[in-house]
């Protein structure tokens, strides 16, 4: 059972709360700062937001959403509590006030205990980090998710990310300095790079200090420009047993007092390409609860150790 060898998000919160916590996943209608202009055009290679926000670009309101997905959590798991998540595009690319008035009214929902809020590293200035420190403040439960998904600039530039690591390191910085618990996503798979690169990042990540982590696996799905390489034969998804192990790796290598958010990624099968592995969510987390198993191992049984070192010729 993936739960007796990671420290997931769910126990976290079962621990913490003493009831089960479910995140609810909003589409408030913000954009990105690479979709816009500010930063660049186009978005990141790998993005069709419709990939992890079904229905996204004409979302309903916010107060349909969530009845929406009460009616589906209460026939999968029942849960009662909820964390209002902010999930589609870059969730604090706002004037502080428009934030202030989305989350209260996110707040304000039945049930809803507290915010997780997706952005980017270089979209979280002092006001933004200011108000999620006074919820926190206030007593709710408070999750700032800061999309890396790498530490190699060169990586970055490639996907069109239109940051590097350095706004990372130094918005890291300000939200612990603030308290708030902060979440990294990493991906695994992107172009040009192998595990070593998954190992060096998460290094860097946890060097920065983190709270949690989410692992994707690269997924190729339509209208975007990853799907346009991959027709072309210029990018070859990883296979599902090596991002297994590579999962494995990183989670081993994870301290046990962070928490995994998540460990692998789905897409719609209305937009997924490649792979097709990524459409079995069960599978994939089966398969890293197996490989753990297999190696007697669990989160944390070798953190602190040197990839590089380890497999130094």
């Amino acid at each position: 059972m993936l739960a007796e060898r990671i420290h997931t998000f769910g126990q976290a919160m079962l621990k913490k709360h003493g009831e089960r916590v479910h995140k609810i996943a909003l589409d408030a209608g913000f954009t990105c700062p690479n979709r816009d202009g500010s930063k660049g055009v186009g978005g990141c290679t790998f993005c069709n937001n419709k990939s992890f926000a079904p229905g996204a670009r004409e979302p309903a309101s916010l107060a349909a959403q969530f009845v929406r997905a009460r009616g589906r959590i209460a026939k999968r798991t029942g849960a009662r509590r909820f964390l209002a998540y902010f999930q589609a595009y870059t969730n604090t690319y706002a004037h502080v006030d428009e934030l202030r008035a989305l989350y209260d009214q996110a707040l304000a929902e039945p049930g809803v205990i507290g915010l997780a809020v997706g952005t980017r590293p270089d979209c979280v200035p002092p006001p933004v980090l200011d108000l999620l420190a006074e919820y926190r403040q206030r007593g709710h439960e408070v999750w700032l998710e800061l999309g890396l998904q790498s530490s190699f600039d060169t990586t970055l530039a490639r996907v069109n990310r239109g940051h590097g690591f350095a706004e990372y390191e130094a918005a890291a910085k300000a939200v612990r300095l603030r308290g708030i618990p902060l979440c990294c996503h990493l991906i695994v798979g992107l172009p040009g790079e192998d595990a070593s690169h998954n190992h060096v990042s998460l290094e860097r990540v946890l060097d920065a200090g983190v709270d949690g982590l989410k692992l994707h696996p690269l997924h190729v799905v339509k209208h975007t420009k990853l799907a346009i390489e991959w027709k072309r034969g210029e990018y070859a998804p990883l296979p599902e047993a090596e991002y297994v192990r590579i999962a494995a790796d990183l989670i081993e290598r994870t301290p046990w007092e962070v928490v995994f958010h998540r460990v692998t990624g789905t897409a719609a099968p209305d937009i997924l390409l490649a792979p097709a592995w990524c459409a079995k969510k069960w599978d994939v987390l089966n398969g890293i609860a197996l490989e753990l198993e297999r190696r007697g191992t669990r989160q944390g049984a070798r953190a602190g150790m040197a990839w590089e070192a380890e497999h130094a010729a």
